[in-house]
């Protein structure tokens, strides 16, 4: 009798955990597809998808790929692209290398000021070099000033491409350093056993074997660049440079009449590109195993002495760091509290609070930073908890469709923010019931979780392989539910882990705008959507000040999350999610 009671309650019990998990599954599906779904429906559609009257077509594909323009945006997002993914791969070994394998001076201070870009919006450090290189600049002004010529030319494709090299040169930097730092010494020691010298050895040693973290980061930037918005917004379009996610705001937001077929049609296409570069990074990391070098034996890391060229390496580091970040986040802050930034003026003369007591008396520019703070907030804990739920149920469950779930947990990394945007504007007007949401934080949230899924699910999905299957196998012998061993064990286990991914998500959430440009109305503004409406309206100053508070919040949390995870053995790699843009 008794047995047939315990049993009664474990089919219970298993039913409660089949719910959970196919509910996990569930809304993951539908968070990611829904908003898919209106942009396919759309792009076949000859009106608008909220019109009665409308017929299935290919007139606008067809239309899309006769327009001359369009064309032409190709080729442009194609050129930015490949020569950012260039810049940032060669900027990002070099210091990789010189950070990590060499005796450089100064390297712990350099590696902590390499990385700094990530944790900001690529939208601020576009505004902090139009500060420092743009027509107006402080540095152009005072370099044609003494040649009398204009050095360089930002407003530009070259330009941008120099700016989106820098803002992504710490994603390869990071993965050719975790690269590095698992590599076994032995390899090297032994090329200068047979005489190579030390610019010999990295050369044809150690720059060999950083081949998958080159790919694969290689492959991260030129998706990230292919689909950023911030730099062709700010520094292209000014001059008639469009690449495709300004192009997709110019016919959304900037045009006349909205071209909602062209939009729809020009996002499919996109995203099948980008789906075909993710399944390529796939595969092609497949074959990374003939790099490895770590064996079973302790290899402990040795330094390449360079001698006196170390000096001219660090004189190269420092001046890269000066003049691409410190610079540039320098001006804007300087711009923030003057009237007019200018070489020939004296700062000190022109010092002003204005421009703060602007965003701070304006309720909408207040409101912004309040609401992004929110969403940051109480939207990066709501989407903690539930992307380490999709990884307990991915991983640690024998839900059947666990190995599909995995699947569409990463596929957000193929769909641009923009599209991101578009896809829940048009999912509010299409589905019933959803209408509530559209305008609002709730929705605005919703939009930066589904995106960021895959963040949240590459932070925890490590220290869940780290927990041993044995803990699991303990607590059901004794008769726990699923639920029950998620609660008691797994989460607590992760619990540093979660924070971390919490803080990532704080972090990226803060900084989040390319998704909330078609999304948010007044009411529901966020520091990015404010920031360009700022600058389309030429309020320089006050974008300096808003830049400025976002990257002091930033740098506030990121010493929170510090001083708590103090002591934790839990770290949270780069090379775990894959990046933040």
């Amino acid at each position: 009798m008794e047995t047939a009671v315990i049993v009664q309650k474990a089919e219970r019990a298993g039913a409660v955990d089949r719910v959970l998990q196919g509910a996990v599954a569930a809304l993951t599906f539908l968070l990611v597809t829904v908003p898919l779904i209106p942009i396919l429906f759309q792009s076949f559609l000859s009106a608008p998808l909220y019109e009665p009257v409308r017929t299935l077509t290919l007139s606008n594909y067809v239309r899309l790929l006769q327009n001359q323009e369009f064309r032409t945006v190709l080729l442009n997002t194609l050129l930015f692209a490949t020569s950012t993914t260039a810049l940032a791969v060669v900027i990002g070994v070099i210091l990789a290398i010189l950070l990590v394998r060499t005796d450089v001076p100064g390297r712990t201070y350099l590696a902590g000021l390499v990385t700094s870009p990530l944790f900001m919006s690529p939208l601020v450090i576009a505004f902090a070099w139009t500060v420092i290189f743009g027509p107006q600049g402080y540095l152009t002004q005072l370099f044609r000033s003494i040649t009398g010529v204009n050095p360089w030319n930002l407003y530009s494709l070259g330009g941008m491409a120099v700016l989106g090299g820098v803002y992504y040169a710490p994603y390869t930097y990071l993965y050719a350093s975790g690269s590095l730092a698992l590599s076994d010494p032995a390899v090297e020691d032994a090329a200068r056993i047979a005489g190579a010298g030390p610019l010999r050895t990295l050369w044809r040693v150690t720059l060999p074997l950083l081949r998958p973290a080159l790919l694969y980061s290689g492959l991260l930037t030129f998706i990230a660049a292919a689909e950023v918005l911030s730099i062709p917004l700010v520094l292209g379009t000014p001059v008639g440079i469009e690449l495709f996610s300004s192009f997709l705001y110019k016919l959304g937001i900037v045009g006349g009449t909205t071209e909602y077929g062209m939009i729809a049609a020009a996002s499919v296409l996109m995203l099948l590109f980008l789906t075909l570069l993710i399944a390529l990074q796939e595969r092609l990391l497949g074959g990374g195993r003939r790099f490895v070098t770590v064996t079973g034996r302790v290899a402990r890391a040795r330094l390449l002495p360079l001698g006196r060229i170390r000096w001219v390496a660090a004189v190269w580091c420092w001046f890269y760091v000066l003049l691409a970040i410190i610079l540039p986040l320098l001006g804007i802050a300087a711009q923030s509290f003057t009237a007019f930034l200018s070489p020939f003026m004296n700062p000190l003369e022109v010092t002003t609070l204005d421009h703060y007591r602007l965003i701070f008396e304006h309720s909408a520019y207040a409101r912004s930073i309040l609401n992004s703070f929110l969403i940051a907030f109480a939207g990066g804990a709501i989407g903690i908890f539930f992307m380490a739920l999709i990884t307990l149920v991915a991983f640690r469950s024998d839900f059947p469709l666990r190995r599909p779930l995995i699947y569409v947990a990463l596929y957000p990394r193929a769909i641009p923010g923009i599209i991101v945007g578009i896809g829940f504007l048009w999912s509010f007007l299409l589905f019933p019931g959803l209408g509530a949401l559209r305008n609002t934080i709730l929705g605005l949230t919703l939009a930066f979780i589904m995106r960021y899924i895959p963040y949240g699910f590459g932070a925890v999905s490590p220290s869940v392989f780290r927990i041993s299957e044995e803990m699991d196998r303990a607590a059901r012998v004794v008769g726990a539910s699923w639920i029950t061993t998620v609660r008691r064990i797994l989460l607590p286990l992760l619990r540093e882990a979660i924070f971390a991914g919490y803080t990532l998500l704080f972090v990226t959430f803060l900084k989040e705008y390319a998704s909330a440009v078609f999304l948010f109305a007044r009411g529901s503004e966020v520091m990015g959507t404010t920031m360009i409406e700022l600058w389309r309206q030429g309020d320089s100053g006050p974008v300096s000040a808003l830049a400025v508070l976002q990257v002091v919040l930033t740098l506030l949390w990121l010493g929170i999350a510090r001083r708590v995870l103090v002591g934790v053995s839990t770290k949270i790699r780069f090379q775990d999610f894959g990046g933040v843009t």
